[in-house]
């Protein structure tokens, strides 16, 4: 416990870095000592590197893999998949059998 102390006062902050980790009393009651935090990064900029002053200006995309594009994109595949599964509760047969596959017993392997 105390190495872990001392691993997390020794990391400075950085905005390149994640933020520091912190363990609330709760869950540092329930960790074995064995668990070992390490974080590597570099002590200082290569030579010839600068620091930008500010972040880039980038317009907002209108088309392809946007934030709020794939937002509305997984809660609709969970829309659907929730669906297909009530659907299939409500009929009693899978969707492929409504369609008119045929799905056998599966592998029907002898165990």
């Amino acid at each position: 416990m105390a190495n872990s102390s001392l691993l997390h006062a020794s990391v400075s902050y950085s905005p390149f870095l994640p933020a520091p980790l912190v363990r609330s009393p709760v869950h540092s009651q329930r960790t074995s000592s064995r668990l070992v935090y390490l974080r590597v990064r570099a002590a200082k900029l290569p030579s010839g590197v600068e620091m930008p002053k500010e972040e880039p200006k980038l317009p907002t995309p209108l088309w392809g893999f946007t934030e709020n594009a794939e937002r509305w994109n997984s809660r609709a595949a969970m829309i659907g998949i929730i669906g297909l599964f009530v659907f299939e509760a409500i009929i009693q047969k899978g969707i492929l059998e409504l369609i008119g596959v045929e799905i056998g017993k599966g592998l029907n392997i002898p165990l």
